[in-house]
């Protein structure tokens, strides 16, 4: 390989040796294409003419009104298939169209994933086979619908927790199996290199189109960004556009299920005593585990936020201090929910609304003048029939 693909102490490649030779032929494949001007025309019009970039960055005037700053929304939840899942989606499934592959498998949690894939392995021709925990299939059932209707074969997950984590060890399992066939098209910032950097560069045209509209909008950079944090995907894509810029806040937000002193939550960061450095999943991070090192089963409202790891990035960028982390609890998330959807008329995901509850619970501290970017990475329809009952 020639690069570790390695994040300050994070990151790197720990996978089987049958794995090896797909991951230097991924890589190969990607340093090549990146840059390639038909590949990237290619990808680009698939974003503009069929996932429906680029997305607005929506002013909330009541919402802005009600906490007392400017208020903005960088609008995933209006790509095709309803967050931006798609953008590194269509990115992967044209990069194994290159190498020859002719069958995807992938992993989902929230389902948003698994319906990316299914929808780009339906435009460019592939059969898909997407994982996914019973937990997760039976609490997001909509999505479960589309993918089959995509003409992606939905695997249950019985084992462990029955949700993101096993699923993504399935998945790793069926591609050791068929590697010579079939890629891998991980969904977030995560496993091994080449995997982190190459969702990274699909998903960083989020941060590229928010600087540029934020900037028409206001006249200046945004004083704060925030975006919920599970595997990391939609964070890492607005946040790197925005690194250099010093003054520019950002803040990732995990999922603090029933409270960190439960041990019910998916923060990585915010629990000193189960989240430590660890090996998951092909690469070294931050990972949720007991005193022996066994993985400890997480707890989210949103299904796309519970799992137990957070993408090698993120782990560096909270040791430089570029980013701050913290997380909102399930309540919180679903009260956010509430308000954006009563407020706005935008009903956001439930992963989504864990960012914009941090805002809700910091506005106090607020400057009226201040600019905040919450990144909006998915829409909520997919949630409605598991939030039903919370909301009577």
């Amino acid at each position: 390989m020639r690069s570790l693909g390695k994040f300050g102490n994070f990151g790197g490649i720990f996978v089987p040796e049958t794995l090896m030779p797909a991951l230097e032929e991924l890589e190969a494949a990607f340093l090549k294409l990146k840059n390639d001007k038909k590949f990237n025309a290619e990808l680009d019009e698939l974003l503009k003419k069929y996932a429906g970039r680029p997305t607005p960055l929506t002013f909330c005037k009541n919402l802005s009104k009600k906490l007392g700053c400017k208020i903005y929304l960088k609008r995933e939840d209006l790509l095709h298939t309803g967050a931006h899942k798609i953008n590194n989606a269509l990115g992967q499934a044209l990069l194994a169209r290159h190498i020859g592959k002719k069958r995807l498998i992938a992993e989902t949690g929230a389902g948003q994933h698994g319906v990316a894939v299914a929808t780009a392995g339906a435009k460019l021709g592939f059969q898909s086979d997407i994982y996914m925990g019973t937990k997760d299939i039976e609490r997001q059932k909509l999505n479960v619908l589309r993918m089959k209707l995509l003409g992606a074969n939905v695997i249950p997950v019985e084992s462990g927790s029955k949700t993101l984590k096993d699923a993504i060890n399935e998945a790793l399992r069926d591609w050791t199996a068929n590697v010579k066939s079939t890629h891998y098209l991980l969904g977030s910032v995560l496993g091994p290199h080449p995997y982190p950097t190459m969702i990274k560069f699909f998903q960083s045209i989020i941060g590229k189109e928010a600087k540029k509209q934020v900037l028409e909008a206001e006249g200046k950079l945004p004083d704060c960004i925030v975006a919920c944090v599970g595997g990391g995907s939609n964070a890492i894509g607005i946040f790197n556009e925005f690194i250099e810029d010093k003054k520019v806040r950002l803040v990732g937000v995990e999922a603090g299920g029933s409270g960190i002193k439960s041990g019910n939550h998916a923060s990585r960061f915010s629990d000193k005593k189960l989240g430590r450095v660890g090996i998951i999943h092909g690469t070294k991070t931050y990972v949720l585990q007991d005193h022996y090192g066994q993985i400890h089963n997480t707890s989210s409202v949103a299904a796309g936020l519970d799992y137990c790891a957070v993408g090698p990035e993120h782990s560096l960028l909270r040791q430089l201090k570029r980013v701050e982390y913290t997380y909102a609890t399930d309540k919180e998330a679903v009260e956010a929910f509430k308000l954006l959807s009563k407020e706005e008329g935008i009903i956001p995901a439930l992963e989504s609304a864990h960012a914009v509850a941090y805002v809700m619970k910091k506005a106090i501290t607020i400057k009226k003048d201040d600019v905040i970017i919450i990144n909006l990475s998915g829409r909520g329809d997919k949630d409605l029939d598991q939030i039903e009952g919370i909301i009577k």
